[in-house]
């Protein structure tokens, strides 16, 4: 499987004493198991460490990511990683706080345990002393007997321990309740980190803080069942303005698949941060050191007008997840729209692509430029979009509207579409039949 091409360029920051030190400037530990022995296991000889990726779904997200670069920021100091899909939990799906899941189908599952295999072989290095291996947690539990279950995993948990994790707690206080399939989940999870543990000696689990109580379950069944001490790391959430958490369960997932979330909506997606929160994703998700991450605050602090450390940010990301020519056409494209550079020259997907972000409507070749205008919104009525065009803000394919009978027909791009903006930065997407 492909790794990221940005793999050979990537490290860690030498002007830190130890890794540990770097992941906490960096803002990646929201909460962790005992913090000086984490930092002297990590500053010592290469331990195994894992993250588990659920396939309840066909795409990893934003919240993955902070995980799989994590993985590699351990990984560039020395440490072996365990990428765990999740072939069985997938079929379970973790607790959310306010309703059950719905169980997908155990074949769509296993397809998308392959889809999520190949993302996250993308950000690790399989190769050297501290190789990268992929693990699917359906070996080990496709085995096992209820019974077996039961006699040597469940005689380890306390009812009482299990009902104070809060996810738990928030559903059993809930009209929904919660039922006994999910209740069971964090048993599971805390029984891939014991086998992981017997198998290749795993001390280590890492994951978002919302999954802490299940990070713990592992750490307490390896302790009561093995007598061995081990760690979690439990990474921040990354949310937007109003507070709430980027992922499919709000429905507001960055999706890390391209048919997903296009390379022109993920650059959009990193571009348009706020300056509150574009030095805190540049420590998160790039591998710009310290001295670099200081100058672009800098910037923001001195120069917010020129949004040099967004620019930076989505060039980064982007380049990360989607390789640099996506990255580029993303950049292309982004320019173009706005009248810097020429549209025809795009490559049709990703400026199609783009449009279909924007608010776009679908005519015929023989409607008018005012009348799109109101159909895309970016006037409302026909009086409004005359005015517009007499006023010479209309541009359509970058090219200034003069004629207030104009049809969209008289000016389109490669594939049917054009591109039709109002004033410098409003801009609606128009696809032709």
């Amino acid at each position: 499987m492909p790794a990221s091409e940005s793999l050979n360029t990537q490290t860690n920051d030498s002007s830190f004493d130890d890794i540990w030190e770097e992941l906490a400037w960096r803002g990646l530990v929201a909460v962790s198991t005992d913090a000086s022995e984490l930092k002297g296991l990590l500053a010592g000889p290469p331990i195994t460490f894992y993250c588990g990726f659920d396939p309840t779904a066909p795409s990893l997200h934003l919240g993955n990511l902070v995980q799989l670069l994590l993985m590699r920021r351990l990984q560039l100091a020395g440490h072996r990683p365990l990428g765990l899909l999740g072939g069985s939990t997938g079929l379970i799906g973790d607790p959310k706080p306010t309703a059950e899941r719905t169980l997908n189908d155990a074949a769509v599952v296993a397809e998308w345990v392959g889809y999520l295999q190949h993302q996250v072989s993308k950000f690790l290095s399989f190769d050297g002393e501290n190789a990268a291996r992929l693990v699917n947690n359906l070996d080990w539990t496709a085995r096992m007997s209820a019974l077996d279950f039961l006699r040597d995993i469940g005689k380890h948990y306390r009812i009482g321990t299990m009902l104070k994790k809060d996810a738990v707690s928030a559903r059993l206080n809930s009209d929904e309740g919660i039922s006994y399939t999910e209740f069971s989940y964090q048993i599971l999870q805390g029984l891939d980190f014991r086998q992981l543990y017997v198998d290749y000696g795993c001390v280590l689990q890492t994951g978002g803080s919302d999954q802490w109580g299940n990070l713990t379950s592992g750490v307490d069944l390896v302790r009561r069942a093995e007598g061995v001490g081990v760690h979690a790391i439990g990474t921040p959430l990354i949310t937007n303005s109003d507070g709430r958490k980027f992922g499919k369960s709000e429905g507001n997932a960055v999706w890390l698949d391209p048919a997903l979330t296009s390379p022109y909506a993920f650059y959009q997606f990193w571009l348009n941060a706020d300056d509150a929160d574009v030095i805190g994703r540049l420590k998160v998700f790039t591998f710009l050191s310290r001295k670099e991450i200081e100058r672009l605050a800098d910037a923001v602090a001195h120069e917010p007008f020129k949004r040099q450390a967004q620019r930076t940010l989505a060039l980064e990301v982007t380049t990360v997840v989607h390789g640099r020519e996506a990255t580029a056409a993303a950049i292309a494209a982004t320019g173009a729209l706005f009248g810097q550079g020429e549209l025809a020259d795009l490559d049709p997907q990703t400026l199609e692509s783009a449009l279909r972000e924007l608010p776009n409507t679908t005519t015929i070749p023989d409607a008018t430029v005012m009348q799109v205008l109101v159909d895309t919104g970016l006037t409302s009525s026909l009086g409004e979009s005359r005015r517009a065009v007499e006023q010479g803000g209309v541009y359509l394919n970058n090219i200034k509207v003069v004629d207030a009978a104009a049809l969209v027909g008289d000016s389109m791009l490669p594939g049917g579409f054009s591109v039709l903006r109002r004033g410098k930065k409003t801009l609606a997407g128009v696809f032709v039949e």
